[in-house]
């Protein structure tokens, strides 16, 4: 495995100009505007991938659309977490070569974390001839060159090396929403959790320059964004790698300082890095939004072992009840994997108590998916298929009842909310979210990117009620 790679100015300039030659050729044929169809599966981090993908393609003078059959170049970017999301991707993917009957000249473009995977290359390979372009995460920089050279020359490109992982500045993005925009801040893992791939496709842990981060996101805020993520594998880890060592909370201090009305989010976090540093930065600053995601996945200290989650039950029910202290209305949710390779019923019943005892506001819950190369593929399982889904019924049972309950203690309140969007449902105006990252559907008019007072009049278990004050 080699070291990271910076990549330099010119070579993005480099790409750029490739960009500038596949627009030229796009415009000589004036008869259509042709246009680009990006599809995006899997986690935050992909989502702001495709906005410099998307990016490339506004410079290489595509427009854009949802429809494939009017797209001139598909590209689908994937996702490797779970087998299910692969299984989606190969169906979808197999159903292109129809389009590819019919309009022959469309590229097929294929990138993201299932394709850095050598068995998911092989067999895009091998058996989906009508796929033109296949590249991971590391190679993701060079996108225009590869679609040149599909445009120039005959043949299939495959761009999936196994290296480290790169840094590139400059890329141009172009944002799905003009509200919300996703800034990553590092990108890779080293935490190489025994039933995770990330470690494996998207390489070790690189961590953007903060002023580089701060520029971004200054530039976010003139132009009218009002909730920035900040994005990373882990994000507690952000800073180690750097030549000047910097802690996340000194990043999230520095972000909180730039002037404007805007809140602050991040994700992803570990256990076993987030800091009663960084919890007391959260309380003292007050853009930072009084949400966190803080993924536990196992509630038995036998199982986070095998995990290698490299924290117990006993460390984490304390850096919440510290949190907590510092933020009585943090907003909390985390991950959960049911049926580990070994885990028995009783073991999960600690994970229950974890519940019951913080209480989430809402969970991300999964059964164990095994991921081709990682050491918990390897592990016996002897639990059923039906016990592990009678073990996750009684999860999202209890989960639920939670859920609706935290929720049922907002109405009657007044939070200051994010306006965000129009409500697809015919009985109330807008969607909105509060600082806790609730979905709150809305009665009133106000236009999306505003903070308005609202009322809270209802609730269920997904979602809260309410009206503009």
């Amino acid at each position: 495995m080699e070291h990271t790679t910076v990549i330099s100015p010119a070579e993005i300039e480099k790409q750029l100009s490739y960009c500038q030659a596949v627009a030229e050729r796009n415009a000589r044929r004036p008869e259509e505007k042709l246009l680009a169809f990006v599809d995006t599966y899997g986690c935050q981090q992909n989502e702001a991938d495709s906005e410099c993908i998307r990016g490339y393609l506004e410079q290489m003078g595509f427009g854009f659309t949802h429809d494939e059959e009017q797209a001139r170049i598909i590209v689908i970017n994937t996702c490797a977490i779970r087998e299910h999301a692969e299984q989606r991707v190969f169906g979808n993917v197999g159903a292109l070569v129809h389009v590819k009957r019919r309009h022959p000249d469309t590229l097929i473009c294929l990138c993201g974390c299932m394709v850095q995977q050598p068995h998911a290359a092989k067999k895009l390979r091998e058996s989906y001839r009508h796929v033109d372009l296949v590249f991971g995460p590391h190679a993701l920089w060079k996108f225009p060159e590869m679609v040149h050279t599909l445009l120039t020359q005959r043949g299939r490109v495959f761009q999936t090396p196994d290296v480290a992982g790169s840094i590139a500045e400059g890329i141009p993005v172009v944002r799905q929403d003009s509200i919300k925009a996703w800034v990553s801040i590092m990108y890779g893992c080293n935490n190489f959790c025994s039933y995770c791939v990330v470690p494996y496709v998207r390489g070790r842990e690189r961590s953007r320059k903060p002023q580089d981060i701060l520029a971004e996101v200054r530039r976010l805020v003139e132009e009218g964004y009002k909730d920035i993520t900040l994005l990373g594998q882990n994000v507690n880890s952000y800073g180690k790698d750097l030549d000047k060592p910097t802690d996340f909370a000194d990043l999230l201090e520095a972000v909180n300082a730039i002037p404007g009305d805007f809140l602050i989010r991040f994700m992803t976090s570990h256990p076993k890095d987030a800091t009663q540093r960084l919890f007391e930065t959260m309380a003292r600053c007050e853009k930072v939004a009084p949400v966190l995601h803080l993924p536990f996945q196992a509630g038995n200290d036998r199982v986070l072992k095998v995990m290698n989650r490299r924290h117990t039950r006993a460390e984490y029910l304390e850096k919440i009840r510290r949190l907590k202290a510092l933020i009585p209305d943090i907003v909390l949710t985390s991950d959960i994997i049911v049926g580990f390779p070994g885990e028995t019923t009783e073991e999960f019943e600690d994970t229950l108590r974890v519940l019951e005892e913080v209480r989430f506001d809402a969970l991300f819950t999964f059964i164990y998916s095994p991921r081709p190369g990682t050491p918990a593929a390897e592990m016996d399982d002897p639990m059923s298929r039906e016990e592990k889904l009678a073990n996750f019924n009684r999860l999202t049972a209890l989960q639920d009842a939670i859920s609706e309950e935290k929720h049922a203690a907002y109405v009657g309140k007044t939070l200051r909310c994010l306006i965000d969007g129009l409500s697809d449902d015919s009985r109330y105006d807008l969607t909105a979210r509060t600082p806790g990252n609730r979905l709150l559907r809305v009665v009133g008019a106000a236009a999306p990117g505003q903070f308005r007072d609202v009322k809270i009049t209802g609730a269920n278990k997904w979602s809260l009620f309410g009206e503009l004050v």
